[in-house]
């Protein structure tokens, strides 16, 4: 339905382009932008001074064109390239072109870790002992262990999990494709 909607305004917009180009054309003058109130307050404030204004503003001056022809504007100023001043032929280049080593999960892991907060491989591993052993780390014991509050790490262990690894087993899937054959084949003999 776009599609054809699309069409359509094309040919509509399209259609008698000729004579609208022309008629825009053949306009005299174009229409000039509104005026401010402040602009036509000290347009008339000009004419009520100078009655003659719009005719001096729109006839040349040959004097003042003569005048302008006479400017000439020299520079002495030089042209300063402060990028090559920037580079230094004397720096030595670098000798590794080795990249910068990767950080494991992204970003530069802390050396020291204040009490009350713990890093992301930290909250990995005791989200996984949690989750294998959930006996041996307790809230309590992960909360001593990191130094952390215990509703912190109640908020840590309820929304996050660590992933597990599901690997169906072949012979279910074989076992599930075979039954889904008897009913294609089934299917088959009664047409």
């Amino acid at each position: 339905m776009g599609k054809v909607m699309s069409m359509v305004a094309r040919k509509v917009n399209r259609f008698n382009v000729e004579n609208r180009a022309h008629r825009v054309l053949e306009r005299d003058k174009p229409v000039p932008a509104p005026k401010f109130e402040s602009n036509i307050q000290d347009m008339q404030r000009a004419l009520e001074l100078d009655p003659n204004l719009i005719e001096k503003l729109n006839k040349k001056d040959q004097a003042l064109d003569d005048r302008l022809k006479d400017v000439y504007v020299t520079s002495e100023d030089r042209f300063i390239d402060y990028a090559a001043q920037r580079t230094d032929p004397d720096k030595p280049l670098p000798l590794s072109r080795k990249t910068v080593q990767d950080f494991e999960y992204g970003y530069r892991e802390p050396t020291r870790v204040v009490p009350g907060r713990c890093t992301l491989r930290q909250a990995m591993q005791f989200i996984t002992d949690h989750q294998s052993d959930p006996d041996l780390w307790t809230k309590q014991r992960i909360a001593t262990d990191y130094k952390l509050k215990e509703n912190v790490v109640e908020n840590i262990l309820y929304y996050f999990k660590s992933f597990n690894v599901y690997i169906p087993d072949k012979g279910q899937k074989e076992r599930i494709l075979s039954q889904a054959k008897t009913k294609l084949l089934e299917n088959k003999k009664e047409e």
